[in-house]
């Protein structure tokens, strides 16, 4: 896990330090496993790392019996992938809005299918990439009824479906499920959808284990936006699109409880078959206290700048906010930009080169005289440097803030601006509207004219810059901050474990099961009295028995897309 995401689960296992916590973690790049780990506390019992990026042949040698149990399992899980619409009701050929379909049962089935052959027979990366699944998928491709866009498959279009199902389904093959592992948690906290909850799923359907799945980025959104026209054929991106769409909806179907992070994710969860009765929007903590002394000293910044601050990359259209300063510098000539931020990845660096040319481009250097040197009212710059040593210095730089972006999830910078109390101007994307309530601008994406005027009406308006950087900061305080994220956590687990089995059974001193051992209140902190009795984990479903003499903690377990101790 990295960015913001990495923070906040390091500070939820943190400021939950009455439970007793195990960390499974999955990794994306070797980049990711070479930024090194976070000192853990205390009550984080262990750490177990897996890659999704990588994986070795695992020598597993099927015999007869069980290549026909993979071929049955995976030969299904493609018919799903492949099947038309109308073949189970109302469905979209994306596979989203399962709900409690058939389709999405068989799905399900044949998922767990796979898992239970993973787990008698010591792995499944060598089936996965074998002769047998290419051709399953080739079968499903072509039986009628089938999509139409996957009827049209060819060898190298079932090569690379193939391929992105064996990295998909790799947590399958892990030895995480066992007593020692997920099946003897009290709870398994899943910090991302999609593949990074399969271990999750996998120790409810093993151990009966309940899951809460949180969501700050929808998977299966991200998972569109990467499968482009460019990235894939046709072919691919709908067979990939179903299995992605029915995997969401099969780990929706079976979590506790899901939390996305705000209503734009939670629209997402409902449209792919998410229960509302099991929604609870908590939104991110983000830390308040870096941006405490910005937030409450006196505006000092230049009145007639703006600055925008993220990653530069596309998608924060920073075209389009350099076309609308170009208007903004037609009312306001003493008007001045500083864009600060950091390019993301080689895409990221041609963007900025693309920028720096366009604001050369559209305002020359001026000089004050004609023997003075010149300079240009936009100024790209980084955090650390001169102007702006620290992200809340960049922020208190600014008489607005302008966010640009024509894609987003939840806006962390908008928060942080609010934190700073700066007025803002944004573009109505991903979650903006919720984040900022009425205390900023919103505009439309790619219209720089309207951002142009928001931006001038509050150059021209100090006192109401001065009201909306207030009410920014009041509604940044009240809910988005750690605390109120470690609170509604601290509620939600013991709402699950207070309606969920107990996978301990408490014995007395002659080994008899005490009855109603270890009831929900067991897992709030203090200490009880009465006779001592010890506890005994199984990885089975079962209720737990006896009389608990103290408090046991709830092992809660966190499950991230990455590294979520690091």
């Amino acid at each position: 896990m990295s960015g913001d995401a990495r923070l906040w689960c390091d500070r939820l296992v943190r400021g939950l330090e009455q439970h007793e916590f195990d960390i499974y973690a999955l990794s994306r790049s070797r980049r990711q496993e070479d930024e090194g780990r976070l000192e853990l506390p205390p009550h984080v019992s262990q750490v177990r790392t897996a890659p999704l990026w990588t994986a070795e042949e695992d020598g597993v040698a099927y015999g007869r019996r069980a290549r026909r149990r993979f071929a049955e399992s995976y030969g299904e899980l493609a018919a799903v992938l492949c099947a038309g619409p109308g073949t189970d009701g109302p469905e979209g050929e994306d596979g989203s809005g399962a709900g409690h379909s058939h389709l999405a049962d068989r799905f399900g089935s044949a998922l767990h299918g796979l898992a239970e052959l993973a787990r008698d027979e010591g792995g499944l990366v060598g089936a996965l990439r074998s002769d047998i699944a290419v051709r399953a998928l080739e079968r499903a491709c072509r039986t009628p009824g089938a999509l139409g866009s996957a009827r049209e498959a060819r060898v190298p279009d079932l090569l690379a479906v193939a391929a992105h199902l064996e990295r998909a389904l790799r947590p399958l093959s892990l030895d995480w499920y066992g007593d020692d592992g997920l099946g003897a948690a009290d709870l398994c906290h899943a910090t991302a959808g999609g593949p990074a909850a399969l271990p999750g799923l996998l120790a409810r359907h093993f151990s009966d284990v309940p899951l809460l799945v949180t969501e700050y980025g929808v998977q299966l959104r991200s998972h569109y936006l990467a499968a482009g026209p460019d990235a894939a054929t046709p072919a691919v991106r709908a067979l990939l699109a179903a299995f992605h769409g029915r995997l969401a909806a099969e780990v929706y179907r079976r979590a506790a409880i899901i939390t996305p992070g705000n209503a734009h994710a939670r629209r997402w969860q409902e449209r792919c078959g998410a229960d509302r009765a099991r929604i609870r929007t908590v939104h991110p903590g983000m830390e308040a206290s870096r941006f405490t002394e910005v937030g409450e000293a006196p505006d000092r910044a230049d009145p007639d700048s703006l600055v925008w601050i993220g990653r530069i990359e596309p998608s924060k259209d920073l075209v389009s906010l350099l076309h609308a300063f170009a208007e903004v510098r037609k009312d306001e000539p003493k008007a001045r930009l500083r864009v600060v931020g950091a390019p993301a990845g080689p895409e990221g660096e041609a963007y900025l080169g693309q920028c720096r040319a366009l604001a050369a481009q559209l305002f020359p250097d001026e000089a004050e005289g004609v023997h003075a040197v010149g300079d240009n009212p936009v100024a790209f710059e980084e955090i650390g440097g001169p102007e702006a040593p620290t992200l809340a210095d960049a922020y208190a730089s600014g008489a607005v803030v302008v966010l640009s972006s024509v894609v987003e999830g939840f806006p962390v910078g908008l928060v942080e601006a609010m934190f700073c109390g700066r007025a803002t101007v944004s573009t109505d994307v991903g979650a903006v509207v919720e984040v900022i309530g009425g205390t900023g601008l919103v505009v439309p994406p790619r219209n720089p004219r309207a951002l142009a005027e928001a931006c001038v009406a509050l150059l021209r308006d100090p006192e109401r810059r001065e009201r909306l950087g207030a009410a920014a900061r009041a509604r940044a305080l009240e809910l988005f901050t750690v605390e109120q994220n470690i609170t509604a956590f601290r509620g939600i687990y013991l709402e699950i474990v207070s309606h969920c089995p107990v996978h301990r059974v408490v014995l007395d001193q002659a080994g008899e099961p005490l009855p109603f051992a270890v009831p929900a209140e067991a897992h709030v902190p203090g200490r009880w009295t009465g006779p001592t009795a010890r506890v005994v984990s199984r990885g089975g479903p079962g209720w737990a028995l006896g009389a608990a003499p103290r408090p046991t903690p709830v092992r809660a377990t966190p499950l991230a897309a990455t590294e979520a101790a690091r």
